[in-house]
């Protein structure tokens, strides 16, 4: 029944994931995920579950994994922006083309606001930068 499956399942959680060992070699030939770990990303913790040892075969691929994850939610944050920069820029179309009075009236004070605290971080990191170099 292996199929090619993955030793190890992560599921993922808010700030980490939940780490199971894949487990095909068992008497009634089906499928169990064994709970071995819990992982936090955030701060690279480990805590193996109840009193359990983790193996060098277990730390390794939580490792790899926790290096991969934080890539891919770096990438992802970035991205994030991108789609924000693009979000940006359909609504300074649809403020001028096609929004209301209303609707303008019920957002122009909110954007506003938050336009101006990112343009006075970003201002403030740019010059930061500046002075570093």
């Amino acid at each position: 029944m292996n199929g090619g499956l993955p030793p190890y399942y992560f599921r993922v959680k808010e700030n980490g994931a939940l780490v199971f060992r894949v487990d095909t070699e068992n008497r009634q030939r089906r499928l169990d995920l064994d709970h071995i770990a819990t992982v936090n990303v955030n701060n690279g913790q480990v805590k193996a579950q109840g009193e359990r040892e983790l193996t060098n075969a277990d730390r390794a691929a939580i490792d790899d994994w926790t290096v991969a994850r934080r890539e891919e939610l770096a990438r992802r944050d970035v991205d994030d922006i991108r789609r924000a920069v693009d979000h940006l820029n359909l609504t300074a179309h649809w403020a001028q083309s096609r929004a209301t009075e209303e609707q303008l009236d019920a957002v122009t004070d909110r954007l506003l606001l938050a336009m101006h605290d990112l343009r006075t971080v970003l201002v403030r990191k740019r010059a930061d930068r500046l002075q570093e170099r």
